[in-house]
């Protein structure tokens, strides 16, 4: 059974309740473009690999613009819900649906490798971005334009092999934004990365949300990366969304800050319990 957690500052512990009403739920904290992201409705969403049932009757509604964070233990099922939203897998059963006049370039993804092409410098990795648009009088433009956005447009010129790791990403970014997506779904997009420069993309991350108003999902095993930068915490077992945790927490966030180290303590009781389960 699905239970929703209320996350106090002041009292860190969990307080469940049964067959919350997804449709009653809002976004508390609304990026100021959240008109541009898209809401996203999951029901009864099932997925299987041979024998091996992954995911198991999901149901989910995410209101525009909202920034949910995806948290469970190793083959939970939560990269593979992330696929079935992002159009990469297809469901054995149940609906996802986006509303009405989406297009496939609306959805896009960052995943943990930044799968650059080598043989083209950074300007035309972001353009590949683009699609069928890549051909367009603009793309160079927007392609500059989205460097910008992540601070990289002195890099435009260069190979990717001349970049460091967080630079990667950074242009792997500047490719998913380039085309304006209405939703953005994060595999673990940090994961490789060092501490220092990976709190430096966590802020990024928070910025181009904010700024540009997507929806943003985020499949991470980092508690401490999801309770920084989500509106809403995820916590996946077994195949199902067990916990579901508002976090009203205001930004920005101060990391290593009481309230978040109270929420991410909820969390990773919820996680560690769970395991003892199995």
């Amino acid at each position: 059974m699905q239970e929703a957690l209320r996350f106090d500052p002041r009292a860190a512990g969990p307080v469940t309740r049964a067959d919350f009403p997804e449709q009653a739920r809002v976004a508390r904290h609304q990026p100021k473009g959240a008109r541009r992201g898209l809401p996203l409705t999951i029901r009864g969403l099932r997925k299987s690999f041979g024998d091996n049932a992954v995911l198991r009757a999901i149901d989910l509604h995410i209101p525009a613009g909202q920034f949910v964070a995806i948290v469970g233990r190793s083959g939970c099922g939560k990269s593979t819900l992330l696929r079935l939203i992002a159009g990469l897998e297809k469901p054995d059963a149940g609906t996802i649906s986006f509303g009405e006049g989406t297009r496939r370039e609306d959805i896009r993804v960052m995943f943990q490798e930044p799968r650059l092409l080598p043989w083209s410098r950074v300007l035309g990795n972001v353009e590949v971005g683009l699609g069928a648009g890549r051909g367009s009088p603009d793309a160079k433009a927007r392609a500059a334009q989205a460097l910008v956005e992540v601070g990289l447009d002195s890099k435009r010129d260069q190979w990717p092999a001349a970049l460091s790791g967080g630079q990667k990403q950074r242009v792997a970014l500047a490719r998913a934004l380039v085309s304006h997506p209405r939703v953005l779904a994060f595999d673990e997009p940090l994961g490789s990365l060092d501490a220092l420069t990976r709190i430096s993309m966590q802020r990024l991350l928070e910025r181009v949300w904010h700024d540009q108003g997507f929806t943003a999902i985020l499949v991470t095993h980092d508690v401490a990366e999801a309770v920084a930068l989500a509106d809403r915490v995820l916590i996946i077992e077994e195949g199902r969304i067990a916990h579901d945790l508002d976090v009203h927490i205001g930004r920005p966030r101060e990391r290593g800050s009481s309230d978040l180290a109270a929420l991410e303590g909820t969390i990773l009781r919820e996680l560690l319990r769970s395991g003892e389960d199995v």
